[in-house]
């Protein structure tokens, strides 16, 4: 179980950090965007994120 829990930390760590990697500029525009988000704005965000998560787990699973 907690091997399981360790590769899906690594494997979150890894997929962040593509886009700064690749494309620094945008990931940075991107961010500065976000701050003139609302707090409902980032919310709905982290929930479409959350059940897209969910969702790909399902069909793999």
């Amino acid at each position: 179980m907690a091997s399981s829990l360790f590769t899906a930390f690594a494997l979150v760590f890894i997929i962040e950090g593509i886009l700064p990697l690749i494309a620094p500029v945008l990931w940075r525009e991107t961010f500065t965007k976000m701050i003139s988000f609302t707090d409902g704005q980032l919310r709905s965000i982290g929930l479409v994120s959350m059940l897209g998560g969910l969702l790909i787990l399902i069909m793999v699973r």
